[in-house]
């Protein structure tokens, strides 16, 4: 039986949709991150009950420390993005997390730079107050060890493909290490690969347009930016290393991808997951041998209206198709797919 309601929270489905095609969904992704990380950091002495977290997020992260927080008798501070809605503002409250939201703002970039400036000048006044860096500490890594040995169990890594939004990098890149074998992924080769990691087990990252993460920030998505699976800044947390291939797709692209999953298969999930299930389709299609893995990080709730409402606008997910790149530069929406065969980043992020 559980102890607190965000370890069921943070319990993934498994879902078999077709003989090749399996969901791995979540209520919630990012509780099983930031239950990990709150765990860790009191086994080791870091922080204490009753001492009081910190971190930016522009939703869904802050509902996962504030209810890791909560079950572990710590104090929650949130500086949130515009993009934190009503009901999340009232959720947070009522767990007792202080909420500072930025002021309305059409540029991602600059209301991310703004949370982290606000960030250092919260620390400068209360330099007892504890950092999450949800973008950039690895140990958000660790709630996904369980989740990959159950994935292990139910689906076996022979030939798996596993697929999903990349955004802060912790749970696809998790996923990847702990699939392939932590030893592998964790030892780097001369090329900076994983000097053992298995050809069984591929991952796929998707992005939207406009995101840095893997150099498409000169492009643009005249609908919105697909919140939560892209960056305006560099994420240390990304491993580009484990990634074989990535896909950008927009959001009329995702928003078909959404509304088929529930039409087809009943499943209601978030914008992302409809992008995730869009490239999965694609990646079983194009090696037939191969089981294909694609998360779905969140449930469909936030995004009735500005998704579901719109379920007539949606395309036949049949008819669509990535247009195959050799780099950043012949990215073209709607959709957008390159091989990146576990090229390490540029440059570390910073």
């Amino acid at each position: 039986m559980d102890q607190h309601i965000a370890e069921a929270i943070g319990r993934p489905d498994l879902i078999r949709l077709d003989d090749r095609l399996v969901c791995l969904r979540f209520e919630t992704m990012k509780v099983v991150s930031a239950l990990a990380a709150v765990r860790r950091l009191l086994d080791s002495g870091a922080v204490r009950r009753g001492d009081t977290l910190l971190d930016s997020s522009s939703g869904i992260y802050a509902y996962a420390l504030a209810l890791a927080c909560h079950r572990h008798g710590m104090h929650c501070h949130i500086v949130g993005s515009t993009t934190v809605d009503g009901t999340l503002r009232t959720q947070l409250a009522v767990l007792g997390a202080t909420l500072e939201q930025m002021e309305p703002c059409d540029d991602l970039k600059l209301d991310q730079k703004r949370r982290v400036e606000r960030i250092h000048e919260i620390l400068a006044a209360h330099p007892e107050y504890h950092w999450m860096r949800q973008y950039h500490d690895d140990i958000h890594y660790l709630g996904y060890r369980a989740i990959a040995d159950r994935v292990r169990g139910e689906t076996g890594t022979d030939r798996l493909t596993v697929v999903g939004g990349v955004g802060s990098g912790a749970s696809t890149g998790a996923l990847a290490r702990y699939l392939r074998g932590a030893e592998g992924a964790a030892s780097p080769g001369p090329s900076g690969r994983p000097a053992e990691a298995p050809a069984d087990v591929e991952l796929v990252g998707v992005q939207p347009y406009g995101s840095l993460t893997f150099g498409a920030q000169h492009t643009s998505d005249p609908e919105i930016i697909i919140a939560g699976i892209g960056s305006s800044i560099p994420f240390g947390n990304v491993s580009h290393e484990l990634y074989d291939t990535l896909h950008w797709i927009s959001f009329d692209a995702a928003l078909s991808g959404a509304v088929d999953l529930l039409r087809r298969h009943a499943v209601f999930a978030g914008l992302s997951t409809g992008a995730a299930y869009l490239a999965a389709r694609h990646e079983r299609e194009r090696v037939p041998g191969r089981t294909v893995l694609f998360v779905a990080a969140d449930t469909g709730h936030r995004y009735t209206d500005t998704v579901y409402a719109r379920h007539r606008e949606a395309a036949p997910v049949d008819r669509l198709r990535p247009q195959d790149v050799d780099d950043q530069s012949q990215l073209a929406l709607p959709w957008s797919r390159m091989a990146w065969n576990r090229t390490p980043a540029a440059a570390p992020a910073g």
